[in-house]
């Protein structure tokens, strides 16, 4: 049930909206003046507060600072007897979700105060998201290797260097590559994922750069690329050592001159991209056999981040069994079960060939298959794949 708040220095009005309000089944507390309703806002927590404007000691435009100087996040109705424009235009300016003249009408008082209710809880589902986001892309561990790779993103991110990032499947490549543009400077814009190696080679160009309508049989109409949709902010090439050589020529015209063109066009479009790219083999090998542009390598290579495997972090394996633990009871609705130091040891004793995502599958097996604790024993059971 929502919780309102009501300001008036005038009884009757605070009697009447109350009533009122609670016949359309909202809590309402009342408070005959701004100092009383705000130390009601200290103490309790309310999702819309209706607050006159002209009251004795502290008027309404006052309370509204007051207000958003203890939460920035509450909508506040402002009502008043006296309203004029001016009036109106100040308390929107200063943050008030809207303005009401008395004698109120109440269908409109309604429907706004309704508004806000919706406006509150997207921003509410808003931040839990972004939490959750967060909390999904979160580097976990405290290991020297783990610690290295930390320092250069701090260092790293604020520019708009292009970063190359290597290692093994599954050590968290894409982590890294989401950490440098959430804490650069265009954390605000895009940030576009392509996985080179998923993409037919025949079709790549046009994923990255688009196409204009007709450009080929199935182009039905004009698509932007990657690279335009990424604009102002970050593009990841995953597994760029499975891209195919004519697309490497592309991507290098668009790193040396900032500039794209789609399939089917002559006409150059200009892109401002940080690019950072990702890759499980050895690009200097694949050099070597003609698989890969050297040229390209080294505009990529501005940066290198090696991100260490597994094995050679292990001393991070009780943190990141317990960062899973909580993550997978929350995703799953269970209840959080206990790991025993024995069974942390194991698991640092096992061979991690496929790293980090090889660790989180383990854990949401155990997860599900332990009854209560998890042991040194059902470990040894299950870290392997059932049927194994």
């Amino acid at each position: 049930m929502s919780k309102i708040l009501v300001i008036d220095d005038e009884k009757s009005i605070r009697n009447t909206l109350k009533e009122i309000l609670e016949y359309e089944k909202y809590k309402v507390e009342v408070a005959e003046n701004g100092i009383e309703g705000l130390d009601a806002i200290k103490k309790s927590s309310f999702d819309v507060v209706l607050c006159d404007i002209k009251m004795p000691e502290m008027d309404g435009i006052e309370v509204l600072d007051k207000v958003f100087e203890i939460t920035s996040e509450l909508p506040v109705i402002m009502i008043s007897g006296h309203g004029n424009i001016d009036t109106a235009v100040e308390a929107i300016k200063k943050g008030a979700y809207d303005f009401i003249e008395k004698p109120l009408d109440l269908n409109r008082l309604l429907i706004t105060i309704k508004n806000a209710l919706d406006h509150s809880e997207l921003i509410t589902e808003t931040k839990v998201l972004k939490r959750k986001v967060n909390k999904t892309f979160e580097i976990v561990g405290e290991s020297e290797a783990i610690q290295k790779v930390k320092d250069i993103i701090d260092r790293v991110a604020p520019t708009d260097a292009r970063v190359l990032i290597t290692g093994p499947n599954g050590t968290g490549k894409e982590l890294v590559a989401r950490w440098l543009h959430e804490k650069s400077n265009r954390a605000h814009a895009p940030f576009i994922e392509v996985n080179c190696a998923a993409i037919p080679s025949e079709l790549i160009e046009s994923e990255l750069f688009g196409h204009e309508k007709g450009a080929f049989t199935s182009a039905i109409k004009m698509r932007k690329g990657k690279f335009e949709q990424a604009n102002g902010g970050s593009i990841f090439l995953d597994e760029i050592g499975d891209m195919s050589l004519s697309a490497q020529a592309k991507v290098l015209r668009a790193l040396q001159e900032n500039k794209i063109s789609r399939v089917g066009s002559d006409k150059d479009i200009n892109v401002n991209v940080r690019v950072i790219a990702a890759t499980n083999k050895d690009l200097k090998q694949e050099i070597e056999q003609k698989n890969f542009r050297e040229d390209l390598y080294h505009r990529l290579s501005v940066i290198l981040i090696q991100v260490p495997p597994l094995n050679k972090r292990k001393e991070d394996i009780p943190l990141l069994a317990d960062y899973f633990i909580n993550q997978i009871c929350a995703e799953m609705g269970l209840p959080k079960k206990e790991i025993e130091e024995p069974a942390l040891k194991e698991l640092q004793n096992y061979q991690w060939t496929g790293n980090i995502r090889e660790l989180r599958n383990v854990i949401e097996r155990l997860l599900i298959l332990c009854p209560q604790k998890i042991t040194k024993k059902e470990v040894e059971m299950y870290v392997q794949p059932l049927g194994t």
